[in-house]
């Protein structure tokens, strides 16, 4: 079942998100034995959220100790050096700047010589450490949750894709030109997200709104990923005004900050 949170601006959504993630973490008491395990995404949309993050653990009121991540995902032929990578991304905007051991943080290889032995000992080791408590993940504006592309199926599971042509055109603008983004990444499934304990999706800005709708209106299918959240139990669409506009259904589970 999907909870649509619907709020005034991105800022004040990802400062809830954070909020959310460090009350999860401090309710749960982690300890070595028993680490709280979280999924988490890159790009523009969750960044604040690692931001107020930062600045609730430089206020002491967040520790990471015990803490084990698991990124969605990760091109495919970049180096960990290479300032595009994801591993870069989550370095430079939270791992650096807390007190997660290194070896608690998970980030698929995507310069590995063989991919499809990084993608099974990626899937076991989530299922072998338990699961994820609480999976955060952003849309695309075509509607894939990670890099999980149209024809994704739900019980798709950690692999290669290739990515879509919409996709390489957004996230161009990270890039010098489109021809430097990567053709392909390494993603966790639908079916791996589907098994987290919680799930909150980010979906910030007009770009995101008919993907928004196609999630929480339209048929669940393999056309719009997102949709597929729905089956997920216990799933949170944090948007804002803009991303929520064409999202025309009213429910009991919305609400509206």
């Amino acid at each position: 079942m999907v909870s649509p949170k619907i709020f005034a601006s991105s800022d004040i959504a990802c400062k809830y998100v954070a909020d959310t993630i460090i009350t999860k973490i401090n309710q749960f008491q982690p300890t070595a034995d028993k680490p709280f395990v979280l999924g988490l995404p890159t790009g523009s949309s969750p960044e604040p959220v690692y931001k107020y993050i930062r600045e609730a653990y430089s206020q002491g009121k967040v520790s990471f100790k015990h803490v084990v991540t698991f990124n969605m995902d990760e091109y495919v032929g970049l180096g960990i050096e290479s300032d595009q990578s994801y591993h870069y991304f989550m370095y430079k905007h939270l791992f650096n700047h807390i007190d997660i051991p290194k070896e608690n943080i998970n980030i698929l290889n995507g310069h590995t010589d063989n991919i499809e032995a990084e993608c099974a000992r990626y899937e076991q080791k989530i299922k072998d450490i338990g699961g994820i408590h609480l999976f955060l993940g952003g849309i695309g504006p075509n509607g894939h949750i990670a890099f999980n592309e149209a024809g994704s199926s739900a019980d798709s599971v950690t692999r290669q894709i290739s990515l879509a042509d919409s996709t390489i055109k957004a996230n161009s603008r990270f890039f010098a030109s489109p021809e430097l983004v990567p053709r392909s990444a390494l993603t966790v499934g639908i079916a791996t997200v589907l098994a987290s304990e919680e799930v909150i999706i980010l979906a910030f800005g007009p770009a995101k709104a008919k993907a928004v709708k196609h999630s929480l209106v339209d048929e669940i299918s393999s056309s719009c990923p997102g949709s597929f959240m729905r089956l997920h139990k216990h799933c949170e669409f944090v948007m804002d005004e803009s991303a929520a506009s064409e999202y025309t259904r009213r429910s009991e589970t919305e609400t509206r900050l």
